[in-house]
């Protein structure tokens, strides 16, 4: 099928992009930008795409008149604190008038859960949406989302972020809010079981997983989830303007995203509607499966069965190194770049590191901190390599296992099982520019972590500018 895709930068469009492509269908995908699109190239080069803004004027034959599908993923909620549900509106209608004008059979839209009858400016700008979504030129499904758990959801990045940060925790009443969380894997499930099935034409689903939670409860169950020991605390003091600033101040999301949440925070987004599971032979997965997931993304490294995988999708021609991808959210990280002179030199040295051969700087730093790492009941240095001439995926290597190795790559992925307050990397890479890429990066667990980091900087700053230019010039 034809299907055109908006709102591909975000998301959720991020998300079901491959999945729509995988199986097998012609994908135009619409942005305000062709530059913001960043896709993988071999993505990048099974869809079409079309710069369209659906905030200005609608423009003739700007839109391919043969669509089957179109799916609606446009939201404006980090747009505008004053007025972003008129530009919501505006956008929908400007889509309306594109769509109508093609053969399109059925607009899908994901907008938010709205069951209460006093609702938030976001959800109310939702409702208002569907509203102008509807139309006697196509059919029409709706489903409507609460909390969408995922790595990277705003949701979930948030209630990562005060959790990992906050050990005591004072809260805005709306922390006891209930919801029906739902995991990203399920809501890309759902929505594409409804194209094309006629049982969901002109009808609206709430979709969520099969437990009704608070905020509190998902945030204690993150914090069982990380092993942390979290107490929280709730007072009605807080007000909704008091409780954006909070969430503005101790978690990453941007002011404006900070506002609209804390508003809609106070609706309750509870499923009323769940046809859609019986429907499409649905059972979506737990909150704690879903945290699961998202830990163990490959996106985030955690991904031990994959190790031996030489491809992903024998379809889209993505390897597992196109997916091993160290996190950013929440890290703190020490990158060093240098031009390679002898790339089969450079690379030797990479496949060399470790064992009796060291880290090529001050080596006697890192054995005393494999000495601690014993003492504290972790590996130490004491695994050494698994063969001396060579680095396989899923090797042990000192304190570190590898998780991707491939000289054609260029590319040697390391993942620490020493004794850490959090997660740490180490990566080597050369580029096509033939520049020398060394990152290490740590993802901190609590206050602890963060402590950690900071008190041992001096000491990355000499050690990883040693290790890159022995590297680069041994």
């Amino acid at each position: 099928m034809r299907i055109l895709l908006t709102g591909v930068t975000g998301y959720v469009g991020k998300r079901i992009l491959p999945v729509l492509v995988e199986q097998g269908h012609e994908i135009i995908c619409c942005v305000r930008e062709k530059s913001r699109l960043t896709i993988h190239k071999n993505l990048l080069k099974k869809v079409e795409i079309i710069e369209v803004d659906f905030l200005d004027g609608v423009s003739p034959n700007l839109i391919p008149a043969n669509i089957d599908i179109a799916f609606y993923l446009i939201h404006s909620m980090t747009t505008s604190k004053d007025k972003f549900d008129a530009l919501e509106s505006q956008a929908a209608g400007n889509f309306k008038k594109y769509i109508e004008s093609t053969s399109v059979k059925q607009v899908i839209y994901l907008s938010g859960i709205s069951n209460e009858n006093k609702l938030s400016r976001h959800l109310s700008s939702r409702r208002k949406v569907e509203d102008i979504l509807n139309s006697e030129f196509y059919a029409l499904t709706v489903l409507r989302a609460g909390i969408i758990v995922g790595s990277g959801s705003a949701s979930f990045e948030m209630i990562r972020d005060i959790v990992e940060k906050l050990p005591v925790m004072v809260t805005p009443k709306w922390i006891l809010t209930k919801a029906q969380p739902i995991a990203i894997r399920d809501v890309i499930r759902f929505l594409v079981g409804v194209i094309d099935h006629p049982n969901c034409f002109n009808r609206t689903f709430d979709i969520g997983g099969p437990e009704i939670l608070t905020y509190k409860d998902m945030m204690l169950k993150y914090a069982v989830a990380r092993k942390l020991k979290r107490k929280i605390y709730t007072t009605s003091l807080i007000s909704p303007r008091v409780s954006s600033y909070w969430l503005f101040f101790i978690t990453s999301v941007s002011y404006k995203l900070a506002i609209s949440l804390a508003d809609s925070m106070k609706n309750e987004v509870v499923c009323e509607n769940n046809d859609l599971q019986e429907i499409l032979n649905i059972q979506p997965i737990s909150y704690d499966t879903a945290l699961k997931y998202a830990f163990i993304r490959i996106k985030q490294n955690l991904v031990l069965s994959s190790w031996k995988d030489s491809m992903i999708s024998s379809n889209l021609g993505l390897s597992l190194s196109d997916f091993i991808e160290v996190p950013d959210f929440g890290c703190y990280k020490d990158k060093k770049q240098l031009p390679v002179k002898d790339e089969t030199r450079v690379l030797y040295n990479i496949w060399s590191i470790g064992g009796t051969k060291g880290y090529y700087y001050a080596n006697w730093l890192w054995k005393t901190r494999g000495f601690f790492d014993m003492l504290f009941g972790g590996v130490g240095l004491q695994r050494g390599r698994t063969l001396p001439g060579d680095i396989n995926p899923g090797d042990a290597l000192d304190f570190w296992r590898v998780l991707y190795a491939s000289r054609e790559k260029k590319r040697l992925l390391l993942f620490a099982e020493m004794k850490l307050p959090g997660e740490a990397w180490l990566e080597f890479k050369i580029d096509e520019n033939n520049i020398l890429h060394q990152t290490a990066t740590f993802r901190p667990k609590g206050i602890w972590g963060r402590l950690y980091w900071i008190v041992t900087s001096p000491f990355h700053y000499f050690i990883f500018n040693g290790m890159i230019r022995n590297i680069s010039n041994t």
